[in-house]
């Protein structure tokens, strides 16, 4: 949460290239908020929802940019899913990783972040601290956010690609 998901995947969707976001996903699929979802259906319930948006968002045909939610590695068949198109040569996954504290300031705004209610801070450590070894194995990348504007997150994001794959927008593998 905060780590700037969404708006760097944005930012890297062009012509051609589809932005899929999962929290919005589940939203569409539920008619609901990810916060009404938590509230009234539970968090296992949301995590359903988060499960079929990620093999929706991976089953898309064409190239995408997939800004999956910060919990999506909590379930082993999430991470199965994901490691599976890694290893298809289907995906490519970056790990946005941001220190806890500039996580809290930057959530302070959100008001959809149901894990957030109490003790955004506390939570925010404990999280980073819990998913911290479920992100490196998904991820092909570790990229860090912490004092960086999006323009330099994302120029890190191409740089990282265009170092692995060739130019991005030329092929996009």
């Amino acid at each position: 949460m905060g780590s700037g998901k969404s708006a760097v995947a944005r930012r890297l969707a062009t012509e051609g290239i589809t932005f899929l976001d999962t929290d919005r996903l589940v939203e569409k699929t539920a008619g609901s908020t990810v916060r009404e979802i938590f509230s009234d259906r539970g968090e296992e319930t949301f995590r359903a929802f988060e499960e079929d948006a990620l093999r929706s968002c991976l089953d898309h045909d064409g190239h995408a940019v997939i800004a999956a939610a910060g919990g999506v590695v909590t379930r082993d068949a999430n991470r199965t899913a994901l490691n599976s198109a890694r290893g298809a040569g289907d995906a490519w996954v970056v790990w946005l990783d941001t220190a806890p504290d500039e996580l809290a300031r930057r959530v302070a705004r959100g008001a959809h972040r149901p894990l957030l209610d109490t003790d955004p801070a506390g939570t925010l450590v404990r999280l980073a601290a819990e998913r911290a070894p479920l992100y490196r194995e998904v991820a092909d990348v570790r990229v860090d956010t912490t004092g960086k504007s999006l323009d330099e997150v994302t120029a890190e994001v191409l740089s990282e690609y265009d170092t692995r794959f060739g130019r991005w927008g030329a092929t996009n593998g």
